[in-house]
């Protein structure tokens, strides 16, 4: 179970996984919007948001550390950190195409490069360094993409 989940169904297994992932993240969150079952504005909104994020933090955490024995440390299969990383990336920013797509490429930029002390955090031991690496490329996509949101770029 925890391989289904760490992997998000198997995404991991494909070639570029990680990308595969976030694009999967975007597609789902676009997907939400649409339906109307993403966190209104607002404290209730606000509280859900932190909820969904809290739990699926501690799930990618524990995934991560459970197939971390089988698959090593920080294996390419484990793509739920990309997942985790996107949506913080996209919390709380108000969901439209052109701002997903700016997203999905700042976060993919930071994930990748892992500049100001992003590679640090994968030094953390176990599921926790799995992801926050990508948690705090997310942060630093997050504070971007609210910045160009409140400056009208976005």
């Amino acid at each position: 179970m925890f391989k289904l989940i760490a992997s998000i169904l198997g995404i991991g297994y494909v070639k570029g996984g990680g990308t595969v992932a976030a694009v999967a993240c975007c597609l789902a969150l676009y997907l939400a919007r649409a339906n109307g079952a993403l966190p209104r504005p607002g404290p209730a909104g606000l509280l859900t948001a932190g909820l969904l994020t809290a739990g699926l933090l501690a799930l990618g955490t524990l995934a991560a550390q459970r197939v971390e024995a089988a698959w090593g440390k920080d294996s390419y299969r484990v793509v739920i950190d990309e997942v985790a990383g996107m949506w913080v990336s996209m919390l709380l920013i108000p969901i439209t195409g052109p701002r997903l797509l700016a997203g999905l490429v700042l976060f993919r930029f930071f994930d990748i490069v892992k500049p100001l002390f992003i590679r640090k955090m994968e030094q953390i031991p176990g599921g926790a360094g799995v992801m926050l690496d990508d948690v705090l490329a997310g942060l630093y996509t997050n504070l971007l993409l609210h910045a160009a949101v409140r400056l009208g770029y976005l």
